[in-house]
């Protein structure tokens, strides 16, 4: 049985400077109530891997408005001016990635795979001070893999085992995140006894999970 905390449990475990992963696409899927956390307890200089910052005080949008974040590794940052303005200011250093790099760096860097290469963004303004390599005489563009110090995911269930199923488009970002961080944190729509999942359902399987965030006393 995995160890259910508090989303502020969570949050002080959590120190500046650290490497957060954190699933969402534009705030769905996203672990609200942990990021709520953070922000109240005013951990400062993280670096965020990400989908997107999604809105200005919204989800990852929250931790862009509370200055906690020093580096967004995202795909996109258009739906939250702030964090173009925290960009454009010098403020917050911002690493866009096409959407599938970065959803292959994150896998490869759970899956332990020396990187990505990929022909998108070669020979763009994205690939400056990248690493190009030579295959047969075939131009690549090298990605390198990435992991974090916690992997602060989202799901609709979870059972005490930690054994996780999302929905829709939760899927994008959660599972693979949950391979690439050193600690796990899930935070659950409801957690369900064991074996009320069926296994085919299970996404993430427990064993992956470190903490469980609670959803109130009776669990």
């Amino acid at each position: 049985m995995k160890k259910g905390i508090t989303p502020e449990e969570a949050a002080a475990m959590i120190s500046d400077g650290a490497v957060l992963m954190i699933g969402g696409f534009m705030g769905v899927g996203s672990p609200h109530r942990t990021i709520d956390a953070i922000v109240a307890r005013g951990v400062r200089n993280l670096t965020i891997i990400a989908n997107d910052t999604a809105r200005p005080n919204y989800a990852i949008g929250k931790l862009i408005r509370a200055g906690a974040v020093s580096r967004a590794i995202v795909s996109h940052i258009g739906l939250n001016p702030e964090t173009q303005k925290g960009m454009i200011d010098g403020a917050i250093q911002v690493e866009l990635t096409p959407q599938g790099t970065l959803a292959e760096q994150i896998r490869a860097g759970g899956y332990g795979l020396g990187g990505v290469l990929t022909k998108t963004a070669l020979g763009t303004i994205a690939a400056k001070g990248k690493k190009v390599i030579d295959i047969d005489g075939e131009e690549w563009l090298f990605a390198p893999p990435l992991r974090a110090d916690f992997a602060l995911i989202a799901s609709d269930r979870c059972d005490h085992n930690g054994n996780v199923s999302y929905q829709l488009t939760a899927m994008n970002f959660n599972p693979v995140m949950a391979m690439a961080g050193e600690t796990v944190i899930c935070e659950p729509r409801e957690i369900l006894p064991v074996g009320t999942i069926p296994p085919d359902s299970v996404n993430t399987p427990g064993v992956l999970v470190n903490y469980i965030i609670r959803r109130g006393n009776h669990q």
